[in-house]
């Protein structure tokens, strides 16, 4: 009889009731569950009865590490605002001139990839879960499907500006390029942010390991605190243009299309 993601962590909890060769019998299997440990005589030992105590076990073993991640995520997005802000592109600009733009993605690029090696030391020996093939299977579609959400939405952008290789080229640092003008076709007509909804979509449909759900759990706190700040930022720049086109687009969720009407 295999364990349960459940029983495995009642059972690391009685961990030091167990004989040295009953803790050498729980193996993990792919991860995902263990064998029941063994007793002394062969038999395989039954989970633990007193489900009382998981609320207290998962505290021990998922908050602590997610909750470390969630401060570091917290950390990368006060500095990626502040880099963002006009002190902090004015700081770039003077200091790197027309590879602002460039400088400000190497630096986001640079402290995210920290962010997520550090969780994943943190999270990686947690176990993972035991989920049926069907949710497995829905997940990658979800997953698949934000993917060509973001190829589609990034025809509807200049990411050769987006990147900063656009100012390289044109000798000029960010703010003394003219505001790009506002995108509302093609993916833009369904949401206002369609390649956030596309790494949404992503994120949770590989959400199949503790450190990926909270990769998905605190990248979606950020992106919203982040939509709710740049969408102020648009108004300011695009004025009754930007407000028209929120009061007709949806932020992240398309308006289901209604029949028309004979």
């Amino acid at each position: 009889m295999d364990l349960t993601q459940r029983e495995y962590l009642l059972a690391v909890a009685d961990a030091g009731r167990f004989s040295r060769a009953e803790r050498a019998s729980r193996r993990p299997c792919c991860g995902i569950s263990i064998s029941a440990p063994r007793r002394a005589d062969g038999r395989r030992r039954p989970a633990h009865p007193r489900g009382r105590d998981f609320r207290a076990i998962l505290c021990g073993v998922w908050i602590v590490p997610a909750f470390l991640y969630a401060l570091l995520w917290l950390g990368f997005g006060a500095g990626h605002s502040l880099l963002a802000a006009a002190r902090g592109r004015a700081w770039l600009a003077a200091r790197a001139g027309a590879a602002d733009r460039l400088a400000f993605n190497l630096i986001a690029l640079a402290h995210l990839a920290l962010v997520l090696a550090i969780g994943w030391l943190l999270l990686r020996p947690l176990p993972g879960f035991a989920l049926p093939a069907a949710m497995r299977l829905a997940l990658a579609l979800l997953a698949v499907a934000g993917l060509v959400i973001l190829a589609r939405a990034g025809r509807g952008y200049d990411l050769a500006r987006f990147a900063g290789l656009a100012q390289l080229h044109r000798h000029a640092a960010e703010a003394a390029l003219p505001p790009e003008h506002l995108a509302t076709g093609g993916m833009n007509a369904h949401v206002r942010h369609p390649l956030y909804l596309g790494l949404l979509l992503v994120l949770w449909g590989t959400a199949t390991t503790p450190f990926a759900l909270a990769t998905a759990s605190c990248a979606t706190l950020y992106i919203l605190v982040g939509i709710h700040f740049e969408e102020r930022k648009l108004a300011r720049l695009y004025g009754e243009a930007y407000a028209a086109y929120r009061r007709r687009v949806p932020m992240l969720l398309p308006r289901p299309a209604l029949p028309r009407r004979g």
